[in-house]
């Protein structure tokens, strides 16, 4: 991946009262229950639905800002009445975008009190890059190492630069702007880089554990339409098998061959027409004279099939956020999901919390958090390879590591 998100820096979210993430393109979260696992994920949800110009909706679903504010009470009264975060992404040309969002309590609502894009090229120097911190500014500047100010929203005091324009200039919004929505979800589509930063964070998508029940949408025929990725209730399945089956043969094949590796018995998926426009989808195994249909697959199956399918989707969005994903997986097949995870890297930012030990012996250092508890109550995060684990791992597989407490994340 040439452009991703490098770091994040988080303050006043729940437990997440002060935490600073490098990003790499798999991160697999791990600790105990309560830890803020699933609040980092919720994280990226926020700031996705804040760039989709959703932001109301998402801090509604999530019980209010006031519920997503940090209650600890090592917390001064004034600091937890607002979340802040400050996001960079690396972009060609050795440049980096930085995106700064700020929210505080206002009465029964919100105000956006905050909120910045702005470029930085990156210098090197004798301690390696340095990405900078300067406070943006409103002027618009070329020379290496000075600020390039995308937008900018002091309360409700919002500008945004032309850069298309000779020389460029500040527009200040004349159109029916909301103050309730992110400047970023609002800024004009022809700020190419602007709108290019919003999309990528717009599209970052959240999956929670797929519902399998005997009623549920992945379970049922579908209807034959185009589809890139099979949906976050698995909706879009069959379709979306059967859109990489007749345009991407290849991608098709490649799932297959991971349905094979993981369940010995298979043979193929078929598709069988069940009314005018709606498909159904059936597995044959090579031990069975009939194939079963979805509703006949059990849980870890259906499970294995949709995330299998989502991991090889070419609708990927720039981040995909996964919460628990060993759910109902049988154990062995979790040295496969990590490899399907490692190969997704390559073409979406991977941001997964799980609670399953033996998922952690088939990834490298670089590729876990460990999240801890401090004895205020404030999450803490780090990454594996920034620990001393040489020697251990010299006799241990990494989940054992995890196990004898080594690595944190341990309730």
């Amino acid at each position: 991946m040439h452009t991703r998100f490098d770091s994040i820096h988080i303050q006043g979210f729940r437990r997440l009262a002060d935490v600073r993430l490098k990003l790499q393109p798999l991160n697999v979260i791990i600790g105990a229950n309560g830890g803020g696992k699933t609040s980092l994920l919720e994280v990226f949800s926020l700031l996705s639905a804040s760039a989709a110009g959703k932001l109301k909706e998402s801090l509604s679903q999530l019980g209010g800002i006031d519920s997503c504010l940090t209650n600890l009470a090592s917390i001064p009264k004034e600091r937890a009445q607002g979340m802040a975060f400050d996001l960079n992404m690396s972009a060609p040309e050795m440049v980096y975008l930085n995106y700064q969002f700020q929210l505080n309590s206002h009465g029964i609502a919100y105000e956006i009190t905050k909120e910045f894009l702005v470029e930085k090229q990156i210098r090197n120097s004798n301690d390696g890059v340095n990405r900078g911190t300067t406070r943006p500014s409103d002027e618009a500047s070329t020379q290496e190492g000075t600020l390039l100010v995308h937008l900018g929203s002091d309360r409700r005091n919002v500008k945004y630069c032309d850069f298309q324009a000779s020389p460029p200039k500040i527009v200040i919004p004349n159109w029916d702007y909301d103050f309730t929505e992110s400047a970023l979800s609002q800024v004009p589509n022809m700020f190419q880089q602007s709108e290019d930063f919003r999309k990528r964070l717009a599209s970052s998508t959240h999956y929670h554990s797929l519902d399998v029940g005997p009623r549920a949408a992945v379970r049922l025929p579908q209807p034959m339409r185009e589809a890139r990725l099979p949906g976050k209730d698995g909706e879009d399945l069959v379709s979306c098998l059967y859109t990489l089956r007749e345009t991407e043969p290849e991608r098709f094949a490649l799932i297959e061959a991971a349905l094979r590796a993981a369940f010995p018995e298979f043979e193929r998926l078929n598709f069988p027409p069940v009314a005018a426009g709606t498909l159904a989808l059936t597995w044959k195994n090579r031990t069975s004279s009939n194939p079963f249909y979805m509703h006949q697959l059990s849980e870890g199956t259906l499970r294995f099939l949709w995330l299998v399918t989502l991991l090889q989707s070419p609708g990927l969005t720039a981040v995909t956020l996964i919460d628990e994903p060993e759910v109902s997986l049988h154990p062995e097949l979790l040295a496969l999901l990590a490899d399907l995870l490692r190969e997704a890297s390559e073409r979406t930012q991977l941001i997964i919390a799980t609670h399953a030990d033996r998922l952690v012996r088939f990834l490298k250092p670089s590729e876990i958090v460990t999240v801890d508890v401090s004895d205020d109550g404030a999450a803490t995060f780090t990454r594996a390879d920034e620990l001393d684990l040489e020697k251990w791992l010299e006799d241990y597989t990494l989940d054992e590591v995890w196990r004898m407490g080594r690595m944190g994340g341990r309730a």
